[in-house]
């Protein structure tokens, strides 16, 4: 077999090497984090290898696709109407202003801009551990209009992240409330524990809450919050060093059942 060509992409935080034919058609794959090249065909095998030669870096397992796992059966089945795996960062929000922009000329911005930047400042942050066995979900709806901006899943457990806008603005913590500048406080911290205790509920699963704060703010904590970790956009990637309480198998069980918008309706 000749002409083949590879084509390299990103799935889910996996980097793969697909082995096109000339029709399109797939005849292989190369899994860089396991290091197996997936045959779909067998007697293809020596022009397979020949094509990804210069991409092998190390000795790889050579056969078969391995049979899915649960968890891949499970999102393999799910509706795409039903997956929330596609959200972006901010997602409610960009449907909003999409539906509903707003005047063109105001006086202050619309705060729903600023609430965006933040989620997708957090957003990407949290998106750049999925190469290290995490999975990040975005703008996850509840019941009742309310949602999770980020929930992330990986060896050190789950998280409930909400992100705050505060762009050069000094941030008060005084549990359960937040100021952010001049603004008059909010529970903000209480809206988030419940956030993660309707998480664990649904998920059947410790979920802990985290504040990320947006922007090059000013953190003044008058005592430490009960239960939530407090940190800045530049801290996020601090999760992926926590210990470990979650075996991979785990991780893909958990972020199957969450990315299911049906798992969120009877809350």
């Amino acid at each position: 077999m000749s002409g083949l060509r590879v084509v390299p992409t990103r799935l889910h935080g996996r980097e793969r090497l697909y082995v096109c034919g000339r029709d399109g058609k797939n005849v292989a794959w190369y899994d860089r984090e396991t290091a197996r090249v997936s045959l779909l065909a067998e007697d293809a095998r020596q022009a397979v290898l020949a094509a990804l030669h210069p991409f092998l870096t190390g000795p790889v397992t050579v056969g078969p696709p391995p049979a899915p796992s649960p968890a891949e059966l499970a999102r393999l089945t799910l509706h795409p109407d039903d997956d929330l795996a596609p959200n972006r960062p901010g997602e409610a929000l960009l449907v909003a202003l999409d539906r509903k922009p707003g005047p063109a000329h105001r006086l202050r911005p619309d705060p729903r801009r600023n609430a965006l930047a933040a989620e997708e400042t957090v957003g990407a942050a949290l998106d750049r551990l999925d190469g290290a066995g995490w999975h990040t979900l975005h703008s996850i709806p509840l019941p009742g209009g309310d949602r999770i901006h980020h929930l992330v899943i990986g060896p050190a457990g789950l998280f409930a992240v909400r992100a705050l806008y505060a762009r050069r603005q000094r941030v008060l913590v005084a549990d359960p409330m937040v100021a952010v500048g001049r603004r008059a406080p909010e529970p903000l911290l209480r809206r988030l524990r419940a956030d993660a205790d309707r998480a664990a509920y649904a998920l059947t699963a410790e979920v802990r809450p985290v504040l990320a704060v947006a922007g090059q703010a000013e953190v003044l904590i008058t005592a430490a919050p009960r239960t939530v970790r407090i940190l800045r956009e530049g801290e996020l990637a601090g999760l992926a060093r926590l210990g470990g309480v979650l075996k991979p198998g785990e991780v893909e069980a958990l972020h199957a059942r969450a990315r299911d918008r049906r798992t969120w309706l009877a809350l």
